[in-house]
């Protein structure tokens, strides 16, 4: 059983930067695809960036538009999200998922098999 674990998260003043981590723990780690969603109060989830087992990067460019970048260290199991120039409505819980192999529909919650329980960032003005 793969679980995963988020951190990094917090309070940050709007232009501020966080790098959100996410922890594997129970599979191999260079075998799965992972993803970063995040989800409002009051708003579904929302895809933010993905990364596959073999590196290939994509990111929701209407709302991140390049200030979030997505990355992974294999020898950790971890993926990161690097999260730049942030503004108060990047305010969300964010969650990372899993799915083993690789992936088509990268935005798409549903076909990722783990998730973590989430961290909270806070942007204020």
């Amino acid at each position: 059983q793969v679980q995963l674990v988020e951190s990094g998260g917090g309070l940050v003043q709007a232009g501020g930067s966080l790098r959100l981590s996410c922890t594997a723990s129970g599979g191999t780690f260079s075998e799965y695809s992972m993803g970063w969603f995040r989800q409002a109060p009051g708003k579904e989830r929302e895809f933010v960036a993905a990364i596959t087992w073999a590196g290939s990067t994509s990111a929701n460019t209407d709302s991140v538009k390049g200030r979030f970048t997505i990355s992974r260290d294999d020898a950790k199991n971890t993926v990161y999200l690097q999260m730049n120039s942030l503004k108060p409505e990047d305010t969300a819980i964010y969650y990372c998922a899993g799915r083993r192999g690789l992936i088509n529909r990268k935005s798409d919650p549903l076909i990722y098999n783990y998730w973590g329980q989430g961290t909270q960032v806070t942007v204020s003005s």
